[in-house]
């Protein structure tokens, strides 16, 4: 039987990508996911994983949820304005608001739908948005799911934001100005100037918008995050952060102010039109909040590992540029010898993945080094022979 539809047009867009040397296949993992692990029925050293603790496949977690399970089944049924708010949904985000240090935490399904939900649920016509240039694509998704104006602000530049923010003002044209950044910055590891951030909010009576996915469990007392890592509490309005990453199971979430919690739970679209987070998920995630709660132990060790795969790439001649959190960038330059560089390391025992346009911006492709705390000294020690045997090959490195 044919398609009705060829969709040639399409068909051409993938050529073009074959063409320009990043057409890619999805990658398959043949079990859990590990410092190293079966990937393509390779074995591979794993550093492409936002596993950060190395809680996506701990024993605690893995009983969790397999109680929760036994207890509440294998789904939530509903949404949970309906009947598909059940009572661990509720105990998650108490222990979450805890853990957070804030008043209330909202849960969505996951840390995308986190800012599809809440941006155009706090922002209307007559609001303006201010977002840093670098912020993830589903925070400019969230953004022009509202009807918002928009403005941009250079990554990081104080003067840009208070540019923008001043002549918002002076126009006296917007009700409410939103200022959105991430909390640390994915592609690049560097962290916001959030005390800078809520200054100028302050000073321009704005509020504050923090996507702290990377941020979370990494920054801050026991991976608290970056507003905790600043002692901003109180002085954020919007704090988001992702249960996939760090936690290791699947989710997001939004922690501020009781008011916040009432109302996305009238608007939050991805919630009130999507089923609950299976039981399953929850139960471990409310294991992964305890665990963190009661010791530094994995946040110690990831960033112990983390400067410690930083010094050694970084003492080879790499490029690793202005990273400040474990994720620490490889930066190649041109597209396809990225994209060269990460297929040729995969051959040689390390799972890396390639990032290129439009991911980053042209001409600054990389491969992401995500290290985590279940790594050890000797697995980096090898990946770091890897990557230089591959480097000095492909004349990376001199």
């Amino acid at each position: 039987m044919s398609n009705v539809h060829e969709l040639t047009f399409l068909k051409e867009k993938i050529e073009q990508l074959k063409k320009e040397g990043v057409y890619r296949k999805l990658p398959v993992l043949e079990g859990p996911n590990e410092p190293e692990v079966i990937m393509n029925g390779k074995k591979v050293i794993n550093l492409s994983s936002n596993n950060y603790l190395g809680f996506a496949n701990h024993p605690r977690l893995k009983k969790a949820a397999i109680e929760a399970v036994e207890k509440y089944g294998a789904g939530a049924g509903a949404v949970r304005t309906i009947v598909g708010n059940m009572s661990l949904h509720e105990e998650l985000e108490k222990i979450l608001a805890e853990f957070k240090r804030e008043e209330a935490v909202f849960v969505y399904q996951s840390g995308f739908n986190c800012n599809a939900g809440t941006i155009q649920a706090v922002t209307e016509e007559g609001d303006l948005i201010v977002s840093d240039e670098l912020n993830h694509a589903s925070i400019i998704d969230g953004t022009r799911l509202s009807k918002a104006a928009r403005a941009i602000y250079k990554h990081s530049d104080m003067d840009s934001l208070e540019a923008v923010l001043k002549d918002a003002r002076n126009n006296k044209k917007y009700k409410n100005i939103l200022i959105i950044t991430d909390g640390v910055f994915s592609m690049d590891g560097d962290i916001a100037k959030l005390p800078e951030i809520v200054e100028l909010a302050e000073k321009y009576e704005a509020m504050t918008y923090v996507d702290d996915a990377h941020g979370s469990g990494v920054l801050g007392e026991n991976g608290r995050g970056t507003v905790d890592h600043f002692g901003l509490h109180g002085r954020v309005d919007f704090s988001i952060g992702t249960l996939s990453k760090a936690i290791g199971v699947i989710g997001g979430y939004v922690a501020g102010s009781r008011t916040v919690y009432e109302w996305l739970s009238h608007r939050a679209r991805p919630v009130l039109f999507s089923t609950s987070l299976p039981p399953a998920a929850v139960g471990a995630i409310i294991e992964a909040v305890k665990m963190l709660m009661e010791s530094s132990e994995y946040t110690d060790r990831l960033w112990e590992n983390a400067r410690y795969w930083k010094e050694k790439i970084g003492n080879l001649g790499f490029n690793t540029g202005h990273s400040q959190t474990p994720i620490t960038p490889v930066i190649i330059g041109d597209e396809a010898k990225t994209m060269e560089f990460s297929k040729r390391l995969f051959e040689n025992g390390v799972f890396v993945s390639g990032i290129v346009y439009p991911t980053v911006p042209k001409g600054t492709g990389r491969v992401r080094c995500m290290v985590t705390a279940a790594h050890t000294k000797e697995q980096l020690d090898r990946a770091a022979e890897i990557f230089e045997k591959v480097g000095k090959e492909m004349n990376i490195l001199k």
